[in-house]
This record gives C-alpha cells, sequence and structure tokens, in this order.
C-alpha cells in the first residue's frame, strides 16, 4: 500500500494534536468515575454495613443499566452529533457519582449505580464511532492506542488522587469515600460543559481545518465509508445479527471480564501485598501497573500497525495478560505478585486498541454506530459478570486464588478467539505521496 501523501499526514497530525488530549481527558473521569468504587470498598463497607456479595452486585449492577442503553445512545449520538450528546453524557454521569456520597445503604447504592450505567452509557462507543469520522483506517490504530492512555493515566493520576481523597476523612463532618465520589463526579461534570464548546462534529465542521484540508480528509473517509457499506453489514439490523459482530462481540466480553476482575480488586490486591490498609501509599503501589499499561498502549498498538499482523500481536498480548492475572496469585512475593499484575494490566489495555480496528475496519454508517455500540455493551457484560464469578469461585473454591485463575481462563480464551477472527478484505488506499 502506497504510504499516504505528505499533506493528508500532517492533516492527521492537526486532527490528533486538537481531539485526542480532550477525549482523552474525558475518557480518564470515564474510567475514573466507573472504578472508584474499588478504591471505597473496604472504608465504604466498614461506614455501611454492605456485605462483599452485595458489594460485588452493587459494583456490577452498573454493568446492566450500561449495556441496556449503549446501542440507542450510540444511535442518538449518530443522529445529533457527538458535540451535544457527549456533553449531555458527562454532565449527567458526574452529577449522579456526585451523588454516591449519599449511598448510606444497600439500596441507595443499587439505585446510583444503576442511574450511573444508564447516564454513561453510549460514552465509550461513542468516542470509538467518533473516531471513525475523523480518522482513516490507516491511522486509527495509533489514534485509539493514544485514546486508550485514558485507562492507565486514571489510574496514574486517579489512583493516588482517589488515595488521598479516602485520606480527608473527617473533614468537613464527611467520610473519606463521600468525599472522594463528590470531588471526582463534580470534575466529570465541569468537563461535560467544556465539550459542548470544544467538539465538533465532523471535519467538515472543523474552523480550526482549511478547507483543503477539509477536503481531502472528507474525501479519504467517504471512499472507506462507502467500501464497508458495499462489503460488510449496511444498516442497524444487519449489523445487529452479524456472526462476525457477535463474535468481536464474544472477545470484546472476554477481554472485560480481566479488565474489571482486576480493576475493581487491585487496591484491595495491593493493600494485602503490603499489609496496609487503602489510602495514599496503597494509590501510588496501584498506579505501578497502570505506568506499565500506558508504555504498552504506546508502543504495541503502533508495532501491530507497522506489522500487518494485527490479529497475531492482539492473540499474543491477551495471552500474556491472561498469564500475568494468574501468576499474581501464584506468587508468594509482593514483588514478583506486582510485576505479574504490570503484564496483566499492559497486556489487556494495550490489546483494545487493536482490537477495535476490526469492527472499525468492518463496519460503517448507522451500522458502525449501533454495531460498535452492540459490541461495547455486550462486553460491559463482562464487567457485570466477573465480579460476581470471582466472588463464586472463591467461595466455591474455598481459596482467595480461584477467582483470579477463572478470569485468567477466560482470558487465554479471548485470545484463541481473536485468532479465529476472519480476514476482511483490505479498505481502498489513502492518497500516496506524489514523487518529485
Amino acid at each position: 500500500m502506497p504510504a499516504p501523501s505528505a499533506s493528508l499526514q500532517a492533516t492527521i497530525s492537526k486532527v490528533t494534536k486538537r481531539l485526542l488530549p480532550f477525549l482523552l481527558l474525558m475518557y480518564v473521569l470515564a474510567f475514573l468515575d466507573r472504578a472508584n468504587v474499588g478504591f471505597a470498598k473496604k472504608a465504604f463497607q466498614a461506614d455501611t454495613g454492605i456485605s462483599d456479595a452485595a458489594f460485588a452486585l452493587g459494583a456490577s449492577i452498573f454493568f446492566l443499566s450500561y449495556a441496556l442503553f449503549e446501542v440507542p445512545s450510540n444511535i442518538i449520538m449518530h443522529r445529533v452529533g457527538a458535540r451535544i450528546w457527549m456533553a449531555r453524557i458527562m454532565i449527567t454521569w458526574g452529577l449522579i457519582s456526585a451523588a454516591m456520597m449519599f449511598a448510606h445503604n444497600e439500596f441507595t447504592f443499587y439505585v446510583l449505580r444503576v442511574l450511573l450505567g444508564a447516564a454513561e452509557a453510549g460514552f465509550f462507543p461513542g468516542v470509538i464511532f467518533y473516531l471513525t469520522l475523523w480518522f482513516p483506517s490507516f491511522a486509527r490504530g495509533r489514534a485509539m492506542g493514544l485514546f486508550y492512555f485514558g485507562a492507565p493515566l486514571a489510574f496514574i493520576f486517579g489512583s493516588p488522587l482517589s488515595g488521598l481523597l479516602l485520606d480527608w476523612h473527617g473533614l468537613g463532618g464527611l467520610h473519606g469515600w463521600q468525599w472522594m465520589f463528590m470531588v471526582e463526579g463534580l470534575l466529570a461534570t465541569v468537563v461535560g460543559v467544556w465539550a459542548y464548546f470544544y467538539l465538533d462534529n465532523k471535519p467538515a465542521d472543523a474552523k480550526w481545518l482549511t478547507q483543503a484540508e477539509k477536503d481531502e480528509l472528507s474525501g479519504v473517509l467517504a471512499a472507506e465509508e462507502a467500501h464497508k457499506t458495499t462489503h460488510g453489514p449496511s444498516h442497524l439490523l444487519s449489523a445487529m445479527r452479524n456472526m462476525k459482530v457477535l463474535h468481536f462481540a464474544l472477545i470484546y466480553f472476554l477481554i472485560q471480564m480481566s479488565v474489571y476482575g482486576v480493576v475493581f480488586y487491585l487496591p484491595t490486591q495491593v493493600a494485602n501485598l503490603l499489609g496496609t490498609k487503602v489510602g495514599l501509599q496503597v494509590g501510588f503501589v496501584s498506579a505501578i501497573p497502570w505506568v506499565c499499561a500506558l508504555v504498552a498502549a504506546y508502543i504495541l498498538p503502533r508495532m501491530a500497525d507497522a506489522s500487518g499482523n494485527r490479529r497475531g500481536y492482539a492473540a499474543a498480548i491477551l495471552a500474556v495478560s491472561g498469564l500475568g492475572i494468574a501468576a499474581s496469585v501464584a506468587t508468594t512475593s509482593p514483588a514478583l505478585a506486582l510485576l505479574a499484575l504490570c503484564f496483566a494490566a499492559a497486556g489487556f489495555i494495550a490489546v483494545q486498541p487493536i482490537f477495535w480496528t476490526f469492527p472499525t475496519d468492518y463496519l460503517g454508517g448507522v451500522a458502525a454506530a449501533g454495531g460498535i455500540a452492540l459490541i461495547n455493551s455486550l462486553g460491559a457484560l463482562g464487567g457485570f459478570v466477573a465480579p460476581n464469578v470471582k466472588t463464586w469461585a472463591e467461595a466455591a473454591f474455598a481459596s482467595q486464588s480461584a477467582g483470579l485463575y477463572l478470569l485468567a481462563g477466560t482470558t487465554l480464551i479471548g485470545a484463541l478467539l481473536i485468532l479465529a477472527i476472519g480476514q476482511s478484505r483490505a479498505l481502498p488506499a489513502a492518497p500516496a505521496a506524489r514523487r518529485a
């Protein structure tokens, strides 16, 4: 395939610098608001008396309403544009996340987690779809890799922040977990208001691009879109029942099981390794695996793009993640366990931007909006299943390690399913650079 023209590459660089930092900020806050319940676990349970089983249900029930509203949310965004819809999502989820400070019993905890899932539904698939409107296929893997910095950054900076806020226990008559939910939720609301004024729906709307830049980028994207709608599902219903889309959804479900099986319990696991309570120290140590994930999310998608073998790279990366999850509980050494968690986190974060190139190269138009949302919504159910399966396995086998061994196994199955993805028809080449 000839190299894209210098002018197109310059335009994509301009788009990257404009959009990715802001989308990254949004994802950091989304992931933090979704996972901070793991930091609150011990203090929250101690203050409210909520049991381990009730906590696991409340933490995971978020994903049921999230999955239910994913597809409708993304279809609405396809119609009204990202500028309005992304702002709505962030403002509402931020306010509900802040309201978690009032979750003093199981019922309130469950209700707010259900509402939080409904409010945030559509954010992630919305961004993935949004990136298809701005980045051609050859640049999309790297763009998604940069976007996926959000998850590790949420823990690199968010873990110490959450730990610090938990240490504010008693300040102003509030528990530390109340401060954490309130501050982090309101931050998301502020950024949601900002999103309304900052985002543009598509290249043609961008005042910061020249007309020539708009025309060239829009032309390349339109050619890819026409190819995808010709060779893949062309409307919503065909995408929803397409076997290849369902295959993608199953893989993503297994990836998300590994992600949230670790994320919800990582602070507690690190605290146990250190022999201390969850606080600022645990927050800093918990950030270490996410530093590794940040490096991996930058390097590995680029290597996969350059190799031309994204499928092989993705399968190998996910397999390493599964082995890391297993090794984290197989060793008695805290240092080796932390190293294994670094491999686990690096793997299940870095594989995701590579994974998303498969459905986005296959789906176009409204089929892309609906198909991406379906994959993400079914995948999100992995976030519901993981904590409950982990708790069940630990009780059934009377072992604190059984749950993570089970999640390691499902992660390895996901790696095998990636190898089984069929080859897609090549997308049309971008305009080549002219020879002097």
